[in-house]
């Protein structure tokens, strides 16, 4: 690939000036991949095939699933990677299947046998525990996560057979519903919940609720904030075996599809022209034009200039203070840095 120097310009003689910037290998994309991830591989490894398959400079997921996971995968390339925070704070829904009688050490079918038990509930013993479920509540994460515990990963401590022990934590289930029974061993639930929910840890505190020990044998994501299934594409049909060429960048959706859910203002020149100095911008100044479904105490907007988006705004104590900006380049500019 033809390595220029940035601009042209300032390169100097070959070999000179110790502080090049090098241009970054592959396209500067700007945009979002919606990927169906089948099942048996990692969040990580999806995002490194389809940064590969499009010579993408930069790439993330919005969101992990666990290997054994099926469903949606958000993969954010360029200046989506700035957004990524915010689509992982959007609705989430799933479908699981819970199997009782085996309790794991993952909380899922990857893990080893730690418990059984022979008590198979009803359909309404379980119907009876699920209000205790719904709402605020407090879920302790799976001892194999990747939560922090002394600066180590939780899942690398219990790998090496340590007692991982997590304090539970907030959790917001919105909806969370049995929706159907193949056999008295396994049950089908329908979760839509806010960040950071654990269906493993829903699953086996489900199991134990009815007197029984469970854990997960399938689950499908089926919705991260703005995106659904509908925008999904198998992995299979980005990578194929190798011999396909890159997929085409129209495959993208646009920065700002993962912002649909946050209302939107639009700015003048000169008032794009102080948000990007870093200056706050009174709301008497906006009266009129700020969406009334804004909370005016710490609600985003998306401020834009026309069609363009600029970035995302803090509504807080009568300001609209800048806090994510996002360059574009008429939708595919070298907006991906830091």
């Amino acid at each position: 690939m033809n390595q220029r120097q940035d601009g042209g310009r300032q390169g100097g003689p070959k070999g000179g000036g110790r502080h090049r910037h090098r241009k970054p290998k592959g396209r500067a994309l700007d945009g979002w991949l919606i990927v169906d991830k089948p099942s048996g591989i990692g969040s990580t490894d999806v995002v490194n095939k389809v940064k590969r398959a499009f010579d993408a400079q930069k790439a993330g997921h919005g969101g992990t699933l666990d290997p054994l996971a099926t469903g949606l995968l958000p993969v954010a390339f360029g200046a989506a990677t700035k957004t990524v925070p915010y689509v992982m704070d959007g609705t989430k829904t799933y479908n699981f299947t819970l199997k009782f009688g085996e309790a794991r050490d993952t909380d899922d079918a990857d893990g080893q046998v730690v418990a059984t038990s022979e008590v198979r509930p009803t359909d309404a013993e379980i119907e009876a525990v699920l209000p205790a479920f719904r709402g605020e509540i407090m879920q302790v994460p799976p001892a194999y996560s990747a939560i922090k515990i002394g600066g180590e990963r939780a899942y690398d401590l219990a790998r090496e057979g340590q007692l991982v022990e997590i304090a539970a934590r907030p959790a917001r289930i919105d909806r969370f519903d049995l929706i159907a029974r193949p056999d008295a061993d396994t049950a089908i639930f329908h979760v839509q919940s806010g960040k950071g929910v654990y269906m493993r840890s829903l699953a086996r505190d489900v199991a134990r609720a009815v007197g029984s020990v469970g854990h997960i044998i399938a689950l499908r994501r089926l919705r991260v904030g703005p995106f659904r299934e509908e925008h999904a594409i198998p992995l299979d049909r980005l990578i194929g075996n190798g011999d396909m060429p890159s997929p085409s960048p129209d495959l993208l959706l646009p920065v700002t599809t993962a912002l649909a859910d946050i209302p939107a203002l639009a700015v003048t020149g000169e008032e794009a022209a102080r948000l990007h100095q870093g200056q706050a911008i009174s709301l008497v100044e906006l009266m009129g034009r700020v969406p009334r479904e804004a909370d005016p105490e710490g609600g985003l907007l998306r401020a834009m200039a026309g069609e363009r988006l600029l970035g995302l705004c803090r509504l807080e104590s009568g300001w609209m203070q800048p806090e994510r900006l996002i360059q574009l380049d008429s939708g595919q500019g070298a907006g991906g840095e830091d």
